[in-house]
């Protein structure tokens, strides 16, 4: 049986990056580029669209070149429906449609916070994790129950990684490679 291969696309907030997966979780190739912003100062959805937008198709060659494939081998085109911030999720969105058309490859819209978990359990092995899923949008406690992925939690005031960010900003700290990482590296 062939092991179907996907390009993947994520610019769901201030990073764009082009993978090429297998369908066993092998990442062949995974190219980003993330939009940096001066020290305190947070990312705009219009000049985030536009950094992505300037760099998706760089990233979609150095993807496949890096993987060794070409379009041909590819068998579908999966990209982050959501949630993320709107502008930046459409340059993705809009590539992949016209790249479907261009290549006549099926579309795989991902759910943002599903595909963190399946990455890390395709990582870690694990079999029916419980996770607490910190981004910067949201912060939820979810758990795959009855054939699907359940919130059994959330915040509703702020996020912890939007409340990290802020902090960050606060202490004029860049968001390369992200606010928390740094954090943790100058008060760790």
């Amino acid at each position: 049986m062939k092991n179907l291969i996907a390009l993947g696309f994520e610019g769901s907030a201030n990073k764009i990056g082009i993978g090429v997966v297998t369908l066993d979780g092998t990442i062949l190739s995974n190219p980003r580029h993330t939009y940096i912003t001066p020290p305190g100062q947070g990312f705009l959805p219009r000049e985030t669209a536009q950094h992505h937008l300037n760099h998706v198709l760089p990233l979609v060659r150095s993807a496949l070149d890096e993987a060794g494939v070409s379009p041909a081998q590819i068998d579908c085109l999966c990209y982050t429906k959501g949630p993320g911030m709107g502008a930046p999720l459409q340059v993705s969105a809009i590539v992949v449609r016209v790249l479907s058309q261009l290549w006549k490859k099926p579309i795989v819209a991902v759910n943002h916070c599903v595909a963190h978990i399946e990455m890390g359990r395709v990582v870690t092995g694990a079999v029916d994790p419980v996770v607490l899923y910190v981004s910067g949008g949201n912060t939820q406690v979810i758990a795959y129950s009855e054939g699907r992925y359940r919130i059994f939690g959330e915040t509703i005031d702020i996020a912890v990684g939007n409340c990290l960010d802020r902090f960050a900003r606060v202490l004029t700290l860049s968001n390369d490679p992200s606010p928390g990482y740094n954090i943790e590296q100058v008060y760790g």
